[in-house]
């Protein structure tokens, strides 16, 4: 559905985006990550048409951004992060104006003013003036726009921003719904987001491409071996987490054991792995054979939060100095 190859975006002497190429597939929803100036608006920006690139290529829905911008302008929804609203316009004539915009037919466009608006949440201020909306509000009122003309390609960045919990779960419910139908790239500073809805992630640092995998898959790639959380009972002062500690750690395959809590009659432990080993069958056996109770054991990933700074982090030690805060 969306096909990258070598692109690439200069600003005089400045490489916003320096020969980046991924796909994404019908129907998948990806996380579009990386550190403030680090080419993630550029990128955004020439797949919806808004800028050309320097070099390279980009296709939406098979439409080249260059060679056909109105049929991929035709294809995509677009939100940027200061959503493009008339703030003397009331919510419902603006979304009826966007519709004209977007080329839905006359005889369409109450009907579908009125499903996004309702899918949106918007429909109780529809005729309030924009201007008098609170962030979130408006927020809502910017994905209605972009989901208006039912596109084949939603472009979302920082879609939560300015919400409050409730309509960050009402707005990731949305982008969840829509997967499928639609094929939907997600660039957000809060990286909860992506884990809860994201099936791949694109990370880009300094206009580069890092990493594009799963988080699962990131996780193994960056850590090389297993990491496990062990809960025993430890009501009645046993066992003793001395003792626990030390007999874990006797468990072939064992490299590291962290005792992580001790409270509420029960004992937490991080269990890491040698390089390649699995262990968590060999812990259980011991924890059984020893007469310990085992609440739980379970594996443990890291964060998306670690996966993206250990890549970034990576990315900027090899990174000029001279390219060190480039906008994007």
């Amino acid at each position: 559905m969306i096909k990258v190859e070598g692109l690439t975006k200069r600003y005089a002497r400045t490489v916003a985006v320096d020969n980046i190429s991924f796909e994404v597939e019908k129907g998948q929803i990806v996380g579009f990550l990386g550190p403030n100036g680090a080419g993630k608006t550029t990128t955004m920006r020439v797949l919806t048409c808004f800028l050309p690139p320097t070099s390279g290529t980009a296709t939406v829905a098979g439409f080249d951004v260059l060679e056909n911008p109105m049929e991929v302008k035709k294809r995509i929804g677009y939100l940027p992060e200061t959503p493009p609203l008339y703030p003397e316009m009331e919510v419902i004539e603006y979304l009826k104006f966007v519709g004209k915009l977007k080329g839905i037919a006359s005889r369409d466009v109450p009907g579908r003013v009125d499903e996004v608006m309702k899918r949106c949440a918007v429909d109780d201020v529809r005729d309030k003036l924009i201007g008098k909306l609170s962030k979130g509000y408006r927020q809502r009122v910017g994905l209605a726009q972009a989901i208006l003309h039912n596109p084949d390609v939603l472009i979302l960045d920082e879609p939560t921003s300015g919400l409050d919990p409730k309509q960050i779960i009402e707005t990731r419910e949305l982008i969840n719904s829509l997967a499928g139908d639609h094929t939907i790239i997600l660039s957000t500073h809060i990286l909860s987001e992506v884990e809860h809805s994201c099936e791949r992630v694109i990370i880009i640092s300094h206009g580069k491409l890092v990493a594009i995998d799963s988080v699962a898959n990131l996780t193994n790639r960056l850590r090389g071996s297993e990491a496990v959380a062990l809960e025993l009972d430890a009501a009645g002062g046993r066992p003793n987490p001395t003792e626990v500690q030390q007999r874990l750690e006797t468990v072939a395959g064992v490299s590291r054991v962290m005792m992580k809590d001790s409270k509420n009659g029960k004992l937490i432990f991080e269990i890491e792995s040698l390089q390649g080993k699995q262990i968590r069958a060999d812990l259980a056996r011991t924890v059984v054979n020893s007469g310990w109770n085992l609440n739980e054991l379970r594996s443990v990933g890291l964060s998306l939060e670690d996966i993206f700074l250990q890549l970034t982090a990576a990315e900027q030690k090899d990174t000029e100095p001279e390219t060190q805060g480039v906008q994007a």
